[in-house]
């Protein structure tokens, strides 16, 4: 009964909402932060919500501009037009002003804008479904609306300021805070994380660092925090391959052996590092770790032959038919 009658509150305060601003604005009620690292710069938006693909819709940003956060009833021009506000000069007071002032909806909008100095503001309306509110400091804003209490909000700013490391990490730890003490009082559907650089470097897509969503999981930030961990070991690997093409073999093995250590189950990571054992003339480093990789999966034995002729994997007939021979 209790379960139906709150549906019943969701669904009158959908259609009042509804009256006052586009109908096409959909309910993301919602935890978020807001956050940049006053070391490296880089900047994010992570978000939890019982909600299909909160990623695709809650987390906007630009390297060396700012992020945003737009949640509650969402109004997705705020992510574009905040963006185009702050590339003005305006502060994120400011920013959210402007973009409160212009809404018919402003009081069903929760809103948080983070500049590229670590300024911040945010904004939660009056008729946004209790637990809601928000805190904004230095370098970081939590948000949350729709919440079990009023204990979420307060929890991921604690947890923010305690964490040390990367700002993701720290943004991750967050909203693990807000999960313990209720989050969402209707439960965790999906999750979205975005990283961009502090500086613009002039090319777009190599400064937005990381973009991960869960979009349907029972339990979405524990698949974020996994879904993390791999970008970080495949980031080893991506390290491993330039200082490969530098011909720096030592640092090269060493971000190898990094990102294998970290998920040694994944056996795409080993069969790199062996391709380029290889490729160096290390071929008996390289043959255990390809008779390993056989051994749990012959189509990477299929596979090491198609990479000659791209020359992926650079040796000699006799060293191919070693490593093909692994096995025997």
């Amino acid at each position: 009964m209790i379960k139906l009658t709150f549906l019943f509150i969701i669904v009158i305060y959908q259609l009042m909402a509804q009256s006052v601003f586009e109908k096409s604005s959909p309910l993301v009620s919602t935890y978020s932060i807001v956050a940049r690292d006053s070391v490296t710069g880089e900047m994010g938006v992570a978000v939890q919500s019982h909600w299909f693909n909160v990623g695709a819709i809650v987390g906007w940003g630009e390297a060396g501009v700012g992020v945003i956060a737009t949640q509650s009833f969402v109004n997705p021009s705020f992510g574009i037009r905040g963006l185009d506000l702050l590339k003005q000069g305006k502060s994120p007071q400011l920013v959210i002003d402007e973009l409160i002032a212009s809404d018919d909806g402003r009081d069903f909008r929760q809103l948080a804008v983070l500049d590229a100095q670590g300024r911040t503001a945010s904004y939660t309306g009056s008729k946004c479904i209790n637990g809601a509110g928000n805190i904004a400091g230095e370098n970081f804003s939590v948000q949350a609306n729709l919440m079990l209490n009023d204990k979420v909000w307060g929890a991921m700013e604690k947890a923010f300021k305690e964490t040390t490391g990367p700002i993701a990490e720290r943004m991750i730890s967050a909203l693990e805070a807000a999960q313990e003490v209720g989050g969402d009082i209707r439960g965790m559907q999906s999750a979205g994380i975005m990283v961009w650089s502090g500086k613009s470097s002039g090319k777009p897509w190599a400064d937005k660092l990381i973009d991960l969503r869960v979009e349907d999981h029972p339990e979405p930030v524990k698949e974020l925090k996994r879904l993390l961990a791999v970008q970080r070991a495949y980031d080893h690997m991506n390290a491993g391959d330039l200082a490969t093409e530098k011909g720096d073999m030592k640092l090269a093995m060493d971000e190898y052996n990094t990102a294998m250590l970290m998920f040694p189950e994944n056996i795409e990571m080993k069969y790199w590092t062996a391709v380029t054992l290889a490729n160096n003339g290390k071929l008996n480093e390289a043959l255990p770790i390809f008779k390993e990789v056989f051994v749990k999966d012959k189509n990477w034995l299929e596979l090491t032959p198609c990479l000659i002729k791209s020359e992926l994997l650079k040796v000699s007939d006799e060293d191919l038919k070693k490593i093909l021979g692994v096995l025997q």
